[in-house]
């Protein structure tokens, strides 16, 4: 027999020597090999098996003791508070009495839910699809434009900043006022620059000679014939908002010959005196003021005041005309939109959560983008593929999962959100703005006090939550297989 853990090799008996030729009528010697290993003792040529070395994986005691400071912790933050919420939400207000699903019942008879459940589906809808829009069509941009490093940086910087600090800020963006707010500063500039205010908006005359018309102008109640002179004074007009150029107004001594002639001007004294209808020495003449001759409703000449206030309007026939200021001399400024308004504010805190938001998209995308194999892209242009036809056939589908991980995560983003609603909607138009969370939270501790109600409220909002964590594990295994 074979020492223990020899490898040793026994020859039958009645075989010959090695070495020797064996008889060409004799079968081939059997020779037994033993496998490594210490042998068995009474049973030649037996091995034992290899000791089966042991490590960390091997005992599960040890992996659980590693794995319990986490448990504890998911347990008592997340498992305990998801049960007692949900055991909450079938008591009643003070948590003494039980109710059953009262609380769920009540819960959709109320107004308020109905309009946060209506607005959570905008925002499920709408937000996820425009940034992972706009983030992949900054992520395309990006890789032509030459310091996009620098874009890069600016498009995903918001990401920095709390919802809290992002909600302050849009507050002060969403202001009505042009002066404060800078969307409406924008607008207000784009406006003015294609329909310009009146040289005059705001004044009003001074007399009850001229009558207001109801698209805004000012007409004369007097009618006048050619070679007549008109005097139109004005009033509501501050100093510093005296049109440019303006000088001291002077009054036509008479009209010419087929021409109605006249002077527009502020009827106002500093320092007091003067003569109500009559232009004084000091008075300032209107410049840039436009002037009608209307006859029967119909326009028959047109003039513009020269900057002591005089106009002149050539080319009238014989007849009867009044004297009409333009509409668009007394035009006000453009005031701005009312995004913080009941109609516009969900639309305008979905604009700030695409600020913050598109730069996480754009990156995501944009790393998505990098590793597609760009003998793919070169191949599909040199066979004559436009870039709209590369970008639609072969780098869209090879985005695909990448989206859907875009997309999947804002929407469990959408569905909790709450910072913004709570800090840019004014508490006048919370209601037309108000969302699941927030409701949640006013139910819960914004006057109500109401936690049996908020539990119930709590639980609907983890269950609209749960389709979409599915459908991401689902997503994630089938990528693992």
């Amino acid at each position: 027999m074979a020492d223990d853990g020899e490898r040793s090799t026994g020859i039958e008996e009645g075989s010959a020597p090695a070495g020797a030729p064996s008889p060409p009528d004799q079968a081939q010697p059997a020779v037994a090999v033993a496998t490594a290993g210490p042998t068995v003792p009474g049973r030649p040529g037996a091995a034992r098996p290899a000791p089966r070395e042991r490590g960390v994986g091997y005992s599960p005691r040890l992996a659980l003791l590693f794995l319990l400071p986490a448990l504890v912790v998911l347990g008592a933050l997340v498992v305990y508070p998801i049960f007692y919420t949900v055991g909450r939400s079938l008591f009643d207000r003070p948590g003494s009495s039980f109710v059953g699903v009262d609380n769920y019942r009540e819960m959709f008879e109320l107004e308020e839910t109905r309009t946060a459940i209506r607005n959570n589906a905008i925002w499920v809808v709408a937000a996820p699809t425009l940034a992972t829009s706009i983030g992949l069509i900054f992520a395309v941009l990006a890789e032509r434009v030459r310091w996009q490093t620098v874009f890069k940086v600016a498009v995903f910087m918001p990401m920095a900043i709390s919802f809290l600090a992002a909600g302050v800020i849009f507050r002060l963006v969403y202001e009505e006022e042009p002066e404060r707010g800078l969307a409406n500063a924008v607008v207000a500039s784009v406006v003015d620059a294609v329909r310009p205010p009146g040289e005059i908006e705001g004044a009003r005359p001074s007399q009850t000679d001229a009558a207001r018309r109801s698209d805004g102008g000012y007409a004369t109640v007097q009618s006048f014939r050619p070679g007549q002179v008109v005097g139109i004074g004005l009033a509501g007009i501050t100093q510093a908002r005296i049109p440019k150029g303006s000088a001291l107004a002077r009054a036509p001594t008479s009209g010419g010959r087929g021409a109605l002639r006249g002077v527009v001007w502020l009827d106002f004294t500093r320092g007091g005196g003067g003569q109500p209808g009559v232009v004084d020495a000091t008075e300032r003449g209107l410049r840039g003021v436009d002037v009608e001759a209307v006859r029967n409703e119909n326009v028959a000449g047109t003039a513009t005041t020269k900057p002591d206030g005089s106009f002149r309007i050539d080319g009238l026939e014989r007849g009867s005309y009044r004297v009409r200021l333009a509409a668009s001399n007394f035009r006000q400024p453009y005031g701005g939109v009312e995004w913080l308004g009941p109609s516009l504010i969900t639309p305008a805190i979905i604009g700030a959560f695409l600020w913050i938001w598109v730069g996480f998209a754009m990156i995501v995308i944009g790393a998505g983008l990098a590793a597609i194999p760009r003998e793919v892209l070169e191949a599909a242009r040199t066979d004559g593929a436009g870039e709209w036809q590369v970008f639609r056939r072969v780098t869209a589908p090879l985005l695909r999962p990448v989206l859907l991980v875009v997309l999947v995560t804002l929407m469990i983003n959408v569905l909790k959100i709450f910072d913004l609603v709570f800090v840019i909607a004014p508490p006048s138009v919370q209601d037309d703005a108000n969302v699941v969370a927030l409701e949640m939270w006013r139910v819960s501790f914004g006057g109500q006090l109401d936690q049996g109600l908020g539990s119930a409220l709590s639980v609907l909002l983890f269950v609209l939550v749960i389709p979409a964590m599915i459908f991401n594990i689902r997503r994630l295994r089938s990528e693992e297989r």
